[in-house]
């Protein structure tokens, strides 16, 4: 497939051909889902921890005769029902990641950028460089571009000036193309790939 390439400035840059098999797909709503959850679960932190009834440091002396109160036989004050006591099936410090095969992650990557290009929210762009570090000079660019949220992807390395001048530009994410996932391209509008960045990502699924 054939798409128009852009500069910053809006200028046409002529055009690129696309390779069907990275942005060419059916996208498939299953793969994709799949491998958001698998980021998702394996972003979370699970340093979550209560202290069980093994963690309190309390006496190990029985609370009272086992006979003749008249009231409930108990051990330990250390068990959950009493104050102080340790809390009952409480979170413990895990690890949320799941197990995902290398190959579905790739086609997720692969059905992700086909829905971007499917739904016209992709655009393509020559070059990412900015002569200077102005947020106001590529806060214009991007409104003459119509990009208000949006994911940008450059090429090995992004240019200083381009990626300092972004910073402060809210809904907009910089990336190098090895940094590219299906969360990223999905929790924003538009995708902006540069030249180098699809050069790149059409040698990485050959």
């Amino acid at each position: 497939m054939d798409i128009k390439v852009t500069t910053l400035a809006g200028k046409s840059a002529g055009s690129l051909s696309l390779s069907d098999t990275v942005f060419g797909l059916e996208p498939r709503a299953d793969l994709i889902q799949r491998v958001v959850l698998w980021q998702l679960a394996k972003k979370q932190q699970g340093t979550h921890q209560s202290k069980g009834r093994a963690d309190i440091a309390r006496t190990g002396a029985k609370m009272y005769k086992q006979k003749g109160t008249g009231r409930a036989r108990h051990s330990s004050a250390r068990a959950p029902q009493f104050r102080g006591g340790g809390k009952a099936h409480g979170p413990v410090a895990r690890s949320h990641e799941t197990a995902i095969p290398k190959k579905v992650r790739a086609l997720g990557l692969r059905h992700a950028l086909s829905a971007k290009a499917k739904s016209s929210d992709l655009i393509i762009v020559d070059d990412l460089k900015a002569t200077d570090a102005k947020t106001k000079t590529l806060l214009s660019q991007f409104s003459g571009l119509g990009l208000e949220n949006a994911l940008v992807i450059g090429g090995a390395e992004i240019d200083g000036n381009f990626k300092n001048a972004a910073a402060n530009i809210p809904h907009v994410d910089v990336l190098p193309v090895q940094g590219i996932n299906v969360y990223d391209i999905l929790r924003r509008n538009k995708l902006v790939l540069s030249k180098a960045a699809v050069e790149a990502l059409e040698e990485r699924f050959k």
